[in-house]
């Protein structure tokens, strides 16, 4: 049974949520994103990146980084740029990429589902992003941002979502990215009432996009539960802020692969190692594998067709991601990276950048061959989450972004 409870989001006035709202933190470095910000004071990265403030020199970890960023918060909060919503509210919110729309409710989960495994992840968290976020979320004492879940659909909430865009939007506007946010507040006792019986009755979330976002807010909520004698559990320390989608809502992108040097070996050699796999195709123009199974290499100003001349699936759905196969017989036995999370070697693109940031990486010298891959699936990523398996890492991109400062949860 999944948790998911209404809240009185602190948001944006409606005049000011173009200016505040900033993509996430994990999507810019500190020099993008101060770039981003130039100029406009109110965006949301000063609160979720505040490092863009401070000299450039300055410890990113340092406390004077996340103080600064509760500062700021405080200053959209008490210049009235941000305001507190009156009744605990759910929120329907809506994006708009290139002609397709992913609408997803807000709302926040029980951070003992986390624990309990009943908001299944599918990739390990780095310790240092960790506990990164669990400082800013202990600083400012709320969920600056949202993590981004996913359920298996349900027809009533389908509907009640189909009801509620038919009215006016609290916030529709149109990002620098060409991404268009609209949101609706959903306040009606009724509403409300329906959203949480029928979330009861769904049996796992799944973290899409935030799994540092998320163990950091299940450790800030254990924390504060155990050091507080009075806990009843309905302090809002015990629920984080998240966003849910039905699975027929997202969209996952291709996350590609580049790689550094050939372990040694000359252009011919390689080639003819992977001819022991694979059929190898000569492409006449850059193009992305059009099914699962299949891979394009990039190689000396040349693209290449892979197919594997013996692939055989079994019931561990992990095993049978094209990520995992091209680790097990490319990138391992070949390239010799057995470690994707330590080795130097290897960078990884998300699908969303196209085959021209890998052409790119490749002819500037910076790599030396890319391979682009066909996309993972929402089945496989339930699939793998269900098994209790963990994913390659830099396995999913999701697109688009959920936009930060649109609405906070605080704990108190």
């Amino acid at each position: 049974m999944a948790t998911f409870k209404s809240f009185k989001a602190l948001r944006p006035k409606p005049e000011f949520a173009k200016d505040i709202a900033s993509r996430p933190y994990d999507v810019l470095n500190a020099a993008e994103a101060k770039d981003e910000a130039e100029g406009n004071n109110l965006s949301f990265l000063r609160v979720i990146k505040p490092e863009i403030e401070l000299p450039e020199e300055i410890d990113p970890y340092d406390q004077k980084v996340y103080d600064r960023g509760l500062e700021n918060l405080k200053k959209l909060t008490s210049k009235g740029y941000l305001i507190k919503e009156q009744k605990a509210s759910y929120y329907v919110y809506r994006l708009t990429m290139e002609g397709r729309e992913q609408t997803g409710i807000v709302g926040c989960c029980d951070y003992q589902e986390y624990y309990d495994g009943r908001i299944k992840k599918h990739e390990l968290t780095r310790t240092a992003k960790e506990n990164d976020r669990v400082r800013h979320v202990e600083t400012q004492n709320a969920n600056a941002e949202p993590v981004f879940f996913s359920y298996r659909g349900v027809q009533n909430i389908n509907l009640l979502i189909q009801k509620i865009v038919t009215f006016e939007p609290v916030y529709n506007f149109v990002a620098e990215d060409e991404i268009k946010h609209e949101l609706w507040i959903v306040n009606d006792d009724k509403d409300i009432s329906l959203i949480e019986f029928e979330f009861n009755a769904v049996p796992d979330l799944y973290v899409a996009d935030g799994h540092h976002r998320t163990a950091a807010a299940a450790r800030v909520g254990q924390k504060k539960k155990d050091h507080n004698p009075d806990h009843n559990g309905t302090e809002e320390y015990n629920f984080f802020m998240a966003v849910l989608f039905s699975d027929d809502q997202l969209k996952i992108y291709d996350y590609n692969r580049v790689i550094q040097d050939l372990n040694g070996k000359s252009p011919l050699d390689f080639i003819s190692e992977l001819e022991e796999t694979f059929y190898i195709t000569k492409l006449l123009e850059a193009s992305p594998p059009n099914e699962k199974g299949l891979f394009s290499m990039y190689l000396e100003n040349q693209w290449y067709s892979l197919k594997p001349k013996d692939r055989i699936f079994t019931e561990n759905p992990k095993a049978n991601l094209d990520v995992t196969f091209l680790s097990e017989k490319i990138l391992s036995p070949i390239l010799g990276i057995e470690d994707l999370r330590k080795d130097t070697r290897i960078d990884f693109v998300g699908g969303i950048r196209g085959l021209n940031e890998l052409e790119r990486r490749v002819d500037s010298k910076e790599m030396k061959v890319a391979f682009a891959l066909f996309p993972v699936s929402m089945d496989e990523l339930i699939s793998i989450a269900d098994a209790g398996e963990i994913m390659p890492p830099k396995t999913t991109w999701f697109e688009p972004k959920l936009r930060s400062g649109l609405f906070i949860h605080e704990l108190e």
